[in-house]
């Protein structure tokens, strides 16, 4: 564990936004990862007990996260480009 005023600002946390590239497909996507009760795909707000918002939490940015697509038909790679925000970045350490 770390203290939230000794989080690293390129580590996806909890209420991160992130920008991130689909490696296969070359879409880039904005992604939130958020709690269950606030998850809204269609608004790019993943929720952390997804399979991918549970790939995502702790990755730091340049690093790429790789899972089974939905239909199975072939893997999915997600390259974390950038942070735009972080909670403890931000300051807000309230956890």
């Amino acid at each position: 564990m770390v203290r939230p005023q000794d989080m690293p600002a390129d580590v996806v946390t909890m209420n991160s936004t992130l920008e991130c590239v689909d490696e296969v497909s070359h879409d880039t996507h904005t992604l939130t990862l958020v709690y269950p009760d606030r998850a809204d795909r269609d608004k790019g707000r993943i929720s952390v007990l997804a399979p991918v918002g549970t790939a995502l939490l702790g990755l730091r940015v340049g690093q790429v996260i790789e899972w089974p697509s939905p239909s199975g038909s072939k893997p999915l790679r997600l390259k974390v480009l950038s942070i735009s925000y972080q909670p403890e970045a931000a300051g807000e350490l309230h956890r």
